[in-house]
């Protein structure tokens, strides 16, 4: 009988994955003589040992090595493939297991996943709605909506929109400080920093020609939530570089006052963020897409 490469490479995967025969027999419901044999075939063919094989434990050889990593991608390529004919033909359904901050989320993220299940009522969604870096597979999430920096190289990100961006202060902290008239004055000012952030202590403005000014700022507060940065600011200690869903309320009751209006901050990047190891489902694949529909050019705040 023939060999079934592509077979014998997914178990030969599964095999270094799980670091056992046993643990990939459960994993590919075979039994594990059945995958002891798709290996040692595998290895037959190609005539060359893959794993190096003890009572204890099995470990790649360096040609082994060489072939996981060229098969994770050939594998990785096949499941794009029919992820991307089947999501046209497919009907999403399943759950979709998502990241993202709360202060996103809920003015935006929220309404869209109800507009979203609206028209597609087979999808259900797991959301875990927090500030930090999760890591996506080591949590089992398929999908990160993640503002300004990504954190990780080795994931896969797709920009979905823009947000825009208000610079902000405390009426209080202005009088005693005064009002900045360009953004170079901001050097002389106690100026909050956000971690995720593209750049982390450098602020972007476009001046009325189009011009990009970059700014080196410091401050005395350093967080990786922009509620708390807009509420400290209100307080009358520093200026604040956030989204405007964050500081629209305030600024509308007094609290904060937008500054350098003629001076456009330079707006964070939206990602729908996924491990880069992993195709998109067709129901993950048809949200990505529905959300960079949805979010298309720079959100504001209404």
């Amino acid at each position: 009988m023939a060999l079934d490469r592509l077979q014998a490479m997914q178990v030969f995967v599964k095999v270094v994955e799980q670091g056992s025969f046993a643990r990939a027999a459960d994993q590919l419901d075979m039994s594990t003589s059945a995958v002891s044999r798709r290996v040692a075939e595998l290895e037959t063919h190609l005539a060359t040992r893959l794993l190096h094989r003890t009572t204890r434990r099995i470990s790649l050889t360096e040609s082994g090595q060489a072939y996981f990593e060229r098969t994770l991608h050939l594998l990785a390529d096949i499941e794009e493939t029919e992820a991307v004919v089947s999501s046209s033909t497919v009907t999403p359904r399943g759950t979709i297991r998502l990241t993202c901050s709360t202060s996103f989320g809920v003015p935006y993220l929220a309404p869209a996943i109800g507009a979203f299940q609206v028209r597609y009522p087979e999808v259900r969604f797991d959301i875990a709605a927090s500030n930090r870096f999760v890591d996506l597979v080591e949590e089992g999430l398929d999908l990160a909506i993640r503002i300004g920096d990504l954190g990780n190289p080795n994931l896969i990100a797709r920009r979905i929109g823009s947000m825009r961006l208000v610079a902000c202060a405390a009426p209080d902290y202005l009088a005693q400080h005064g009002m900045p008239k360009h953004p170079d004055d901001l050097v002389r000012h106690n100026c909050f920093t956000y971690e995720y952030a593209p750049v982390k202590n450098q602020w972007r403005f476009n001046d009325r020609k189009g011009g990009e000014i970059r700014v080196h700022v410091e401050g005395s507060v350093h967080a990786n939530n922009g509620e708390m940065l807009a509420a400290i600011a209100a307080a009358g200690t520093g200026i604040a570089l956030e989204p405007d869903f964050i500081v629209n309320p305030l600024c509308a009751s007094g609290q904060l006052v937008e500054i350098l209006k003629p001076y456009r901050p330079a707006p964070y990047s939206i990602y729908a963020v996924y491990p880069s190891r992993r195709h998109l489902s067709a129901k993950v694949r048809t949200f990505v897409d529905f959300l960079a529909q949805r979010f298309a050019g720079t959100l504001a705040a209404s």
